[in-house]
Protein backbone atom coordinates (compact mmCIF):
# COMPACT_ATOMS: atom_id res chain seq x y z
CA UNK A 1 0.00 0.00 0.00
CA UNK A 2 1.66 3.03 -0.83
CA UNK A 3 1.88 5.92 1.67
CA UNK A 4 -0.59 8.57 0.28
CA UNK A 5 -3.31 5.80 0.00
CA UNK A 6 -2.74 4.82 3.16
CA UNK A 7 -3.09 8.57 4.74
CA UNK A 8 -6.24 9.06 2.50
CA UNK A 9 -8.05 5.58 4.34
CA UNK A 10 -6.98 6.99 7.92
CA UNK A 11 -7.76 10.63 7.35
CA UNK A 12 -11.45 8.93 5.70
CA UNK A 13 -11.49 6.78 8.75
CA UNK A 14 -11.37 9.93 11.40
CA UNK A 15 -13.69 12.30 9.02
CA UNK A 16 -15.92 9.05 8.62
CA UNK A 17 -16.22 7.99 12.11
CA UNK A 18 -17.00 11.62 13.13
CA UNK A 19 -19.96 11.64 10.94
CA UNK A 20 -21.59 8.79 11.56
CA UNK A 21 -20.99 8.85 15.21
CA UNK A 22 -22.46 12.98 15.49
CA UNK A 23 -25.71 11.69 13.05
CA UNK A 24 -26.94 8.24 12.32
CA UNK A 25 -25.42 6.39 14.87
CA UNK A 26 -25.87 9.16 17.95
CA UNK A 27 -29.07 8.24 18.82
CA UNK A 28 -28.60 4.19 18.69
CA UNK A 29 -25.52 4.15 21.09
CA UNK A 30 -27.06 6.42 23.51
CA UNK A 31 -30.17 4.43 23.93
CA UNK A 32 -27.54 1.83 24.71
CA UNK A 33 -25.12 3.42 26.77
CA UNK A 34 -25.98 6.78 28.36
CA UNK A 35 -24.73 10.07 27.01
CA UNK A 36 -21.43 9.46 29.13
CA UNK A 37 -20.72 6.01 27.50
CA UNK A 38 -21.04 7.54 24.11
CA UNK A 39 -19.49 10.45 24.73
CA UNK A 40 -16.32 7.98 25.98
CA UNK A 41 -16.92 5.83 22.95
CA UNK A 42 -16.53 9.14 20.20
CA UNK A 43 -13.25 10.22 22.68
CA UNK A 44 -11.93 7.33 21.93
CA UNK A 45 -12.24 6.51 18.54
CA UNK A 46 -11.49 10.25 17.43
CA UNK A 47 -8.46 9.75 19.30
CA UNK A 48 -7.60 6.54 17.81
CA UNK A 49 -8.06 7.72 14.37
CA UNK A 50 -6.82 10.93 14.42
CA UNK A 51 -3.13 9.18 16.12
CA UNK A 52 -3.39 7.45 13.60
CA UNK A 53 -3.79 10.12 11.01
CA UNK A 54 -1.21 12.07 12.25
CA UNK A 55 1.34 8.94 12.53
CA UNK A 56 1.13 8.04 8.77
CA UNK A 57 1.58 11.89 7.82
CA UNK A 58 4.55 11.60 9.79
CA UNK A 59 6.51 9.11 8.85
CA UNK A 60 5.54 9.05 5.33
CA UNK A 61 8.55 10.14 3.11
CA UNK A 62 8.23 13.72 1.75
CA UNK A 63 6.98 13.69 -1.88
CA UNK A 64 7.13 16.73 -4.46
CA UNK A 65 4.29 19.16 -4.78
CA UNK A 66 1.67 19.33 -7.69
CA UNK A 67 1.91 23.45 -6.64
CA UNK A 68 3.63 26.00 -4.57
CA UNK A 69 1.76 29.39 -3.69
CA UNK A 70 4.18 32.63 -4.48
CA UNK A 71 5.62 33.86 -1.78
CA UNK A 72 3.61 36.72 -1.25
CA UNK A 73 0.76 34.55 -0.63
CA UNK A 74 2.91 32.78 2.03
CA UNK A 75 3.95 36.26 3.50
CA UNK A 76 0.99 38.29 3.32
CA UNK A 77 -2.13 36.22 2.28
CA UNK A 78 -1.95 33.27 4.32
CA UNK A 79 -1.15 35.14 7.73
CA UNK A 80 -3.92 37.16 7.48
CA UNK A 81 -6.37 34.36 6.98
CA UNK A 82 -4.63 32.47 9.29
CA UNK A 83 -4.80 35.37 12.05
CA UNK A 84 -8.79 35.50 11.61
CA UNK A 85 -8.91 32.06 11.90
CA UNK A 86 -6.99 31.73 15.32
CA UNK A 87 -9.55 34.80 16.61
CA UNK A 88 -12.47 31.99 15.46
CA UNK A 89 -11.61 29.59 17.28
CA UNK A 90 -10.85 31.03 20.86
CA UNK A 91 -13.71 33.44 20.35
CA UNK A 92 -16.00 29.79 19.62
CA UNK A 93 -14.98 28.76 23.26
CA UNK A 94 -16.32 32.12 24.65
CA UNK A 95 -19.59 32.74 25.66
CA UNK A 96 -21.72 30.94 22.82
CA UNK A 97 -25.05 33.07 22.65
CA UNK A 98 -26.64 29.69 21.09
CA UNK A 99 -26.24 27.34 23.74
CA UNK A 100 -28.90 25.73 26.26
CA UNK A 101 -28.89 27.14 29.80
CA UNK A 102 -28.03 24.96 32.75
CA UNK A 103 -31.51 23.97 33.10
CA UNK A 104 -31.47 22.82 29.51
CA UNK A 105 -33.88 25.37 27.89
CA UNK A 106 -32.75 26.65 24.83
CA UNK A 107 -32.07 31.06 24.80
CA UNK A 108 -30.59 32.85 22.03
CA UNK A 109 -28.91 36.30 22.86
CA UNK A 110 -28.38 38.83 20.27
CA UNK A 111 -25.43 37.32 18.10
CA UNK A 112 -22.23 39.62 18.88
CA UNK A 113 -18.80 38.80 18.35
CA UNK A 114 -17.37 35.74 16.41
CA UNK A 115 -20.74 34.21 16.34
CA UNK A 116 -22.01 37.79 14.85
CA UNK A 117 -19.33 36.65 11.97
CA UNK A 118 -20.66 33.19 11.42
CA UNK A 119 -22.54 31.00 13.34
CA UNK A 120 -20.08 28.65 13.23
CA UNK A 121 -17.17 29.89 14.16
CA UNK A 122 -14.69 27.12 15.25
CA UNK A 123 -15.66 25.21 12.14
CA UNK A 124 -14.57 28.00 10.30
CA UNK A 125 -11.12 28.26 11.84
CA UNK A 126 -10.51 24.97 10.39
CA UNK A 127 -12.36 25.53 6.90
CA UNK A 128 -9.96 28.43 6.51
CA UNK A 129 -6.70 26.58 7.81
CA UNK A 130 -8.22 24.12 5.33
CA UNK A 131 -7.78 26.41 2.54
CA UNK A 132 -4.75 28.09 2.98
CA UNK A 133 -2.95 25.40 3.40
CA UNK A 134 -4.62 23.55 0.43
CA UNK A 135 -3.16 26.78 -1.45
CA UNK A 136 -0.17 26.95 0.01
CA UNK A 137 1.38 23.36 -1.02
CA UNK A 138 -0.02 20.97 -3.11
CA UNK A 139 1.97 18.07 -1.99
CA UNK A 140 0.12 14.97 -1.85
CA UNK A 141 0.02 14.52 2.60
CA UNK A 142 -0.79 18.41 2.46
CA UNK A 143 -3.78 17.67 -0.01
CA UNK A 144 -5.21 14.76 1.83
CA UNK A 145 -5.08 16.16 5.25
CA UNK A 146 -6.49 19.77 4.46
CA UNK A 147 -9.13 18.62 2.03
CA UNK A 148 -10.10 15.87 4.99
CA UNK A 149 -10.60 18.58 7.61
CA UNK A 150 -12.35 20.89 5.00
CA UNK A 151 -14.60 18.61 4.37
CA UNK A 152 -15.40 17.25 8.13
CA UNK A 153 -15.85 20.74 9.21
CA UNK A 154 -17.69 22.06 5.92
CA UNK A 155 -20.07 19.67 5.86
CA UNK A 156 -20.34 18.99 9.32
CA UNK A 157 -21.86 23.00 10.07
CA UNK A 158 -24.51 21.60 7.44
CA UNK A 159 -25.46 18.76 9.44
CA UNK A 160 -25.09 20.41 13.08
CA UNK A 161 -27.64 22.81 11.21
CA UNK A 162 -30.25 20.95 10.46
CA UNK A 163 -29.86 18.41 13.73
CA UNK A 164 -30.45 21.76 15.58
CA UNK A 165 -33.66 22.50 13.82
CA UNK A 166 -34.51 18.89 14.30
CA UNK A 167 -34.38 18.99 18.04
CA UNK A 168 -34.88 22.86 18.91
CA UNK A 169 -37.09 23.71 16.03
CA UNK A 170 -38.11 27.95 15.67
CA UNK A 171 -35.61 28.71 17.97
CA UNK A 172 -32.51 27.44 15.67
CA UNK A 173 -34.63 28.40 12.50
CA UNK A 174 -34.85 31.96 14.37
CA UNK A 175 -31.09 32.40 15.34
CA UNK A 176 -30.42 31.19 11.41
CA UNK A 177 -32.11 33.85 10.23
CA UNK A 178 -30.65 36.61 12.55
CA UNK A 179 -26.63 34.90 11.84
CA UNK A 180 -24.63 33.56 8.57
CA UNK A 181 -23.16 30.34 7.75
CA UNK A 182 -20.63 31.95 5.28
CA UNK A 183 -18.28 34.81 7.32
CA UNK A 184 -19.49 38.34 7.75
CA UNK A 185 -22.74 37.23 5.20
CA UNK A 186 -24.96 38.70 8.15
CA UNK A 187 -23.33 41.69 8.45
CA UNK A 188 -22.97 42.54 4.59
CA UNK A 189 -26.70 42.13 4.58
CA UNK A 190 -27.43 44.41 7.01
CA UNK A 191 -29.01 41.70 9.38
CA UNK A 192 -26.15 42.43 12.14
CA UNK A 193 -24.43 45.74 12.91
CA UNK A 194 -20.60 45.79 11.74
CA UNK A 195 -19.52 46.73 15.77
CA UNK A 196 -21.36 43.68 16.87
CA UNK A 197 -18.23 41.66 14.89
CA UNK A 198 -15.57 43.04 17.28
CA UNK A 199 -14.70 39.76 18.80
CA UNK A 200 -13.85 41.60 22.27
CA UNK A 201 -10.13 41.44 23.79
CA UNK A 202 -9.90 37.94 25.22
CA UNK A 203 -10.20 36.24 21.70
CA UNK A 204 -8.30 39.23 19.83
CA UNK A 205 -5.51 38.06 22.39
CA UNK A 206 -5.66 35.01 22.40
CA UNK A 207 -6.11 35.10 18.50
CA UNK A 208 -2.60 37.11 18.19
CA UNK A 209 -1.19 35.08 20.53
CA UNK A 210 -2.11 31.68 18.98
CA UNK A 211 -1.09 32.87 15.45
CA UNK A 212 2.05 34.09 16.71
CA UNK A 213 3.04 30.95 18.57
CA UNK A 214 1.52 28.58 15.18
CA UNK A 215 3.90 31.29 12.83
CA UNK A 216 6.87 30.69 14.91
CA UNK A 217 6.48 26.96 14.69
CA UNK A 218 6.45 27.06 10.81
CA UNK A 219 10.18 25.79 8.94
CA UNK A 220 9.83 29.20 7.07
CA UNK A 221 9.19 32.56 8.05
CA UNK A 222 5.66 33.59 7.92
CA UNK A 223 3.64 36.21 9.40
CA UNK A 224 4.61 38.05 11.73
CA UNK A 225 8.34 36.60 11.96
CA UNK A 226 8.90 38.02 8.66
CA UNK A 227 7.13 41.39 8.96
CA UNK A 228 9.23 42.81 11.89
CA UNK A 229 12.29 40.33 11.05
Amino acid sequence: MSPVVHLAIATASFVGTHFLLSHPLRAPIVARTGEAGFLGLYSLIAAITLGWMIWVAWTMPPLAPYWVAPLWFFQWVAPILMLLASVLLIGANIGNPASPNPKGAFTVRPATGVFAITRHPMNWAFILWALTHIALTGSPRNLVIATGILILTFFGSILQDRKKQALLGDAWRGWETRTSFMPFGAIVNGKIPWRAAWPGAIPVLGGLALWAGASWLHPMAVGPWFWFG
